[in-house]
């Protein structure tokens, strides 16, 4: 019987203000999960197209430049 008094009767009970801010915080980190979610999705959706096409792709070798003569600086 003892057990059973403890549990009900020191048992904290939060206050209007904190019940409202636990609700707030709850919600904004279900919000915050879903688009960290579906930026991953995106992300990884991405990441195999790119890789997928590099994979395809033949790139031409990138020609250096001619460097010519650099201009004097003059103060």
């Amino acid at each position: 019987m003892r057990r059973g008094l403890e549990n009900t009767v020191f048992k904290p009970v939060p206050s209007r203000s904190e019940t409202k801010n636990d609700t707030t915080t709850r919600v904004a980190r279900e919000i915050i999960d879903s688009q960290k979610a579906e930026m991953n999705a995106k992300m990884a959706r991405l990441r195999e197209e790119r890789l997928r096409r590099e994979a395809t792709d033949e790139k031409p070798p990138i020609a250096a430049k001619p460097r010519g003569r650099m201009p004097s600086k003059r103060s």
